[in-house]
């Protein structure tokens, strides 16, 4: 298991950020890699963000300095969702099968957590989102059919998607973790316009089903002072509370919302008209 650091960047100091150093602070490039567990601990919320990728065998996530305590899961609650191939996660012994898109949320205090690939021919891609946590929760598994299932948007404004709320509190208890998959539909390309902070809540995106030379443009910043991040397939985008996260592909895709903060109130934006944006 690997692990890298992201430390918090103030809003004053993100203005000034050339291309190199605002995809170095906020762009997660790399998150499955063959045998390894990848991980980012980013100080925004302290969430830890990266991907497990089982070919060979199991692989089993461990503790580190960076997480401070023995396991991992000590007082940590964990999100997995599988982007690849089918695969396995075994949590204290218990075997959890997820197929393709797949969830599973793992409780607070879970010792021996283990990914595996049913075929090493396709492996899975286990993505892992996890946050700090004060209580155990059931650890559960959550299939898109389980989730809580909203659609929104419209053709007119290239934003047809349905949204699948999956660790969320109607669906599956958590401490403060939130998760969902976004997917939008063919000849749709924005994944939310007008767009939003919530200055009481971080989140991060995973963007995937892009095709090898498909990119989104995933805007940030303040709602006045606003970059942009070119994101290829299967990249993640750290975003904190003062930052918009809008983006638009060059084709339709999926992505992967988790947020941590103050609450686990989905509709908690405050939403930017079009007319303040810069």
């Amino acid at each position: 298991m690997k692990i890298s650091v992201r430390q918090v960047s103030h809003p004053d100091a993100v203005r000034t950020f050339d291309t190199e150093t605002l995809r170095g602070q906020f762009l997660i490039p790399s998150l499955f890699e063959a045998d390894e567990i990848a991980l980012t601990y980013s100080h925004i919320d302290r969430l830890v963000v990266g991907g497990a990728t089982p070919v060979a065998g199991p692989l089993t996530l461990e503790s580190s300095k960076e997480i401070g305590s023995d396991t991992f899961l000590k007082r940590r609650e964990l999100g997995v969702v599988n982007v690849g191939g089918a695969g396995r996660v075994v949590v204290d012994g218990t075997a959890f099968d997820l197929a393709p898109r797949d969830g599973l949320y793992v409780a607070m205090g879970s010792a021996d957590v283990r990914f595996e690939s049913a075929d090493a021919a396709n492996p899975a891609k286990f993505y892992l989102v996890s946050a700090p946590a004060h209580a155990r929760h059931e650890t559960m598994k959550i299939s898109l059919e389980q989730a809580r299932k909203v659609t929104l948007g419209d053709i007119a404004q290239s934003n047809d998607r349905t949204i699948y709320q999956m660790i969320h509190p109607e669906v599956c208890r958590s401490c403060q973790l939130v998760l969902g998959m976004t997917v939008l539909k063919p000849n749709n390309m924005w994944n939310t316009m007008p767009c939003h902070t919530h200055d009481r809540r971080s989140e991060v995106y995973l963007y995937f089903d892009l095709p090898q030379d498909g990119r989104v443009f995933h805007f940030m910043g303040e709602p006045t002072e606003t970059r942009h991040m070119v994101i290829a397939n299967e990249q993640a985008v750290l975003s904190p509370g003062w930052s918009i996260h809008s983006g638009v592909g060059t084709s339709n895709y999926t992505f992967i919302w988790a947020m941590a903060g103050d609450n686990q109130d989905f509709t908690d934006m405050d939403m930017v008209p079009m007319t303040e944006l810069r």
